[in-house]
């Protein structure tokens, strides 16, 4: 090999390894990573029948500056025994935003309502179930 080209190659090398970490950082950011900690829709785990009732919607309307977050999860309420434990709301950098606790005893259906100001990009949902684990989804504003 040409010493020329050993430079090139070399200097190729270098680039690749600058630029390519950062690629895939901005590919992460556009989609739900998936882990043990949290399910999702296209990775439910063990919890693969469970979908329909633990994964959170998300409806967003704005209004002026303001935005109206609701989030449903189409969840039973049976008091302490199965129940929604709370909604969580992150941001784009999964950042917490706010959360609404539910009281079993009380509440009849899982949902919350979120106003948030001035808020644009994506926006997660979390659905902790006292029994099948944490739930996210995501949507964009």
């Amino acid at each position: 090999m040409e010493r020329r080209d050993f430079i090139r190659l070399s200097l190729t090398g270098v680039g690749a390894s600058i630029i390519a970490p950062q690629a895939l950082a901005e590919t992460e950011k556009q989609t739900i990573i998936t882990s043990d900690i949290y399910y999702t829709e296209q990775s439910p785990g063990r919890w693969s029948g469970k979908v329909a009732t633990h994964l959170p919607t998300i409806e967003a309307t704005k209004e002026g500056e303001k935005t109206i977050i609701k989030v449903v999860t189409a969840h039973e309420m049976k008091g302490y025994e199965h129940y929604i434990v709370k909604h969580v709301l992150l941001d784009k950098d999964y950042k917490y935003l706010d959360e609404h606790l539910f009281n079993p005893q009380e509440d009849k259906a899982a949902l919350s309502l979120f106003t948030l100001k001035n808020y644009s990009g994506v926006l997660y949902a979390l659905s902790l179930c006292n029994k099948h684990d944490l739930w996210l989804n995501r949507t964009d504003i």
